[in-house]
């Protein structure tokens, strides 16, 4: 490991903080390091990765393997950090120069993001896509029944998992392609940023348990009840739980508790907008930092494909 003050080297890769959140830290991989994975991982298409879960954690250790395994160590200690807990990767100037928009980079992005959310931990089922991972596109016009897809909105800053009986310790975003796009940055509040989190954190409503539940397209039949802030950490730092879409308020006092929390975290200052270019993935511990996405600039031709995965930690 070498570097200066603002870039350290490892066998591999470098790792930076963002310029918009020093939080997050950014992980540029080399251009060798990502060739080596492809070769180690060509025999494997997504299909095998689909049908046999031990091949994830072969190609997760073929990316380590990459990096003389100091790759692992370093994203499970940035996601075991609650100070940071996030970060950006991408592949160096001569990757993101050579990227070609292809059906066979779309399954190099599946291979590589399927290998690094089995480095940090293990990926729950997605029942909306019938996988361990879901693809999603937005276009310039949607009906669906969720923000998920709709383009020329703001999606509101919240955590994921929130109508699940699952933990959801991680989320992993990936971008896989994108035309005629304009704005729709990812938004990323960390919770100890947040600036009247005592506000809420110690109001009578904080710990009374809350109905979640999900619209259809989720795949989800069944409602979960758990308060905003369902647990603290090791070090007793709150953890959350909460989106404003899905919450089914029992009464006026938690009604006007979850709209006051929603209007104060979308106008926090302390909100940071991190642009995900295709072939990067944004990690976050996803109870530590809420997160959403800006609206895109409309045009006709908008269409943007995002590869989510979301888990929890096994370390």
């Amino acid at each position: 490991m070498t570097g200066a003050a603002d870039t350290v080297r490892y066998e591999g890769f470098a790792v930076s903080s963002h310029p918009a959140n020093p939080r997050v830290q950014v992980v540029t991989l080399d251009k060798a390091t990502l060739e080596h994975f492809e070769e180690l991982t060509s025999q494997y298409g997504v299909q095998s990765l689909e049908y046999k879960p031990f091949l994830r954690f072969a190609i997760a250790d073929a990316l380590d393997k990459c990096c003389e395994y100091q790759l692992g160590r370093f994203l499970l200690a940035t996601m075991n950090d609650r100070d940071t807990g996030a970060f950006l990767m991408e592949g160096d100037a001569d990757v993101r120069r050579s990227l070609v928009d292809s059906d066979e980079q779309r399954d190099v992005f599946v291979k590589l993001s399927t290998a690094v959310s089995h480095l940090i931990g293990l990926p729950n089922f997605d029942a909306m896509y019938g996988k361990y991972y879901a693809r999603f596109t937005v276009f310039n016009q949607d009906s669906s029944d969720s923000y998920l897809r709709q383009a020329h909105r703001r999606m509101e800053l919240h955590n994921d998992g929130t109508y699940v009986n699952e933990r959801t310790d991680f989320v992993l975003m990936m971008k896989m392609a994108e035309e005629n796009m304009e704005q729709g940055d990812s938004l990323l509040l960390h919770v100890d940023d947040w600036q009247e989190l005592e506000r809420f954190y110690h109001h009578p409503m904080a710990k009374q348990a809350i109905h979640w539940s999900a619209p259809p397209s989720k795949n989800i039949g069944y409602v979960v009840e758990h308060p905003v802030f369902f647990e603290e950490d090791r070090n007793g730092k709150p953890h959350m739980l909460f989106i404003d879409q899905f919450a089914q308020p029992a009464n006026m006092q938690q009604g006007l508790y979850l709209y006051e929390m929603g209007k104060s975290l979308e106008g926090d200052e302390n909100c940071s907008n991190i642009r995900v270019n295709v072939g990067s993935m944004l990690v976050i511990q996803n109870h530590c930092w809420l997160h959403g996405r800006d609206k895109f600039v409309a045009h006709p031709g908008l269409k943007r494909e995002l590869l989510r995965q979301r888990g929890r930690f096994t370390y």
